[in-house]
C-alpha cells in the first residue's frame, strides 16, 4: 500500500505543473450552447472501438456480426470489414496502421493500408491471446487488455510479448497525450489504474488514479469500458452513468449525459479538426462537437 500512495502521491504533484487552469476544468469547456448528440448509424447489435485516422475518419466495430464500419467526413458510413471475427477494440498508430483485437480468432491484427481501396490487406501480430481493447504506442508497440487472466500485455515492435499488469480487472485502455503514461479501467471498482510508461513498454508506479468514478443510483459496478484524451489533458470515460470526465490532475469535473438509455461502451475523437466526439452506444453510434481537440497519441 505504501509504493501505491507514494505513486500516487507524484500523479497528484503533477497538478503543480500545470497551469492554473488546467486544474479548474468544468465542463463549460467543453460543451459547445446549443450542440447535443447527433445520430450518425444505427440498427447494429452491439458497438464498440471507435478509432480515429490521421484524417479524422471514425471506425467503429459491430461485435456480434463481426464487421468493421468507416464514417466518412460526409457522415456517410460503408462496410471497411466484414470478416473481421467478432472484433472489439481498434486503434490507430503510426504510419496510419489500423490495429485490432479479434476476441472471436484470439488475435491481434494490423491493417497497414486501411485507406487502400479493395479487400482490406491484414498481417497478424500476435496470435493465441485473449483480447479485448488495445492502445498503440509511437514505435508501434501494442498495449491490450486480457480480462480472462486478469492481466494487461505489451506487444513490442518485434511481436515478442510482455506481460506488464497483473491482479486487475482490466477492460478498457488508453494511452496519454505524450504516451507517458497508460490508463486502464478497472472494471469492478470505482477507480481506473494509471502506470507510468517506461522503457521497452514495461510500466511502474500503478496507482489507483481518477478515483471518484461515479456508479449510478441502485448499481454496484461503475461498468467503466473506453477511454480518450483531448489535447489538454482531460480524459474521458464511458460508464454506465455516462461519459466521465476528468481534469489533468484526476479530479472529476463532470458527466455528458449518454445520448440514448443504453450501454456507453467508448468514446474517440475525430472530424477533421478532432473537435468532435463520437461514442459507441449499443445498438448506435453518435457524435458531438465540443470545444477542445482530441488528436490521437501517436499523431501528437
Amino acid at each position: 500500500m505504501r509504493a501505491i500512495g507514494l505513486a500516487l502521491l507524484m500523479l497528484l504533484s503533477l497538478g503543480a505543473l500545470l497551469p492554473a487552469r488546467a486544474q479548474d476544468m468544468p465542463l463549460s469547456q467543453v460543451l459547445i450552447p446549443g450542440e447535443d448528440w447527433q445520430q450518425v448509424g444505427a440498427g447494429y447489435k452491439f458497438t464498440e472501438g471507435p478509432a480515429a485516422d490521421t484524417q479524422g475518419n471514425v471506425y467503429f466495430t459491430d461485435v456480434p456480426t463481426s464487421t468493421i464500419y468507416r464514417i466518412e467526413q460526409d457522415g456517410t458510413v460503408g462496410v471497411f470489414d466484414d470478416q473481421a471475427e467478432k472484433t472489439s477494440g481498434l486503434c490507430f498508430g503510426p504510419g496510419g496502421k489500423l490495429y485490432a483485437c479479434r476476441m472471436g480468432g484470439r488475435k491481434i491484427v494490423v491493417y497497414p493500408s486501411p485507406m487502400q481501396s479493395g479487400p482490406p490487406e491484414v498481417e497478424v501480430l500476435a496470435e493465441d491471446v485473449d483480447v479485448n481493447d488495445l492502445a498503440v504506442d509511437y514505435l508501434g508497440g501494442v498495449y491490450f487488455t486480457d480480462p480472462k487472466h486478469s492481466r494487461v500485455i505489451y506487444v513490442d515492435p518485434g511481436k515478442r510479448l510482455h506481460t506488464v499488469a497483473e491482479e486487475v480487472n482490466p477492460n478498457g485502455v488508453v494511452l496519454s497525450a505524450r504516451g507517458g503514461t497508460l490508463v486502464v479501467t478497472e472494471a469492478k471498482q470505482p477507480w481506473l489504474w494509471a502506470f507510468r510508461v517506461e522503457h521497452g513498454g514495461q510500466l511502474s508506479s500503478r496507482a489507483p488514479y481518477f478515483g471518484v468514478v461515479q456508479i449510478p443510483a441502485g448499481e454496484e459496478l461503475p461498468r467503466s469500458d473506453g477511454m480518450a484524451f483531448d489535447d489538454d489533458g482531460r480524459l474521458y470515460l464511458a460508464s454506465a452513468v455516462g461519459l466521465q470526465v476528468f481534469d489533468p490532475t484526476g479530479r472529476y469535473s463532470g458527466v455528458i449525459h449518454k445520448p440514448q438509455p443504453a450501454f456507453l461502451s467508448n468514446v474517440i475523437f475525430g472530424g477533421p479538426d478532432f473537435k468532435t466526439l463520437y461514442v459507441t452506444c449499443q445498438d448506435k453510434v453518435f457524435s458531438r462537437k465540443v470545444q477542445p481537440a482530441g488528436r490521437p497519441a501517436w499523431l501528437r
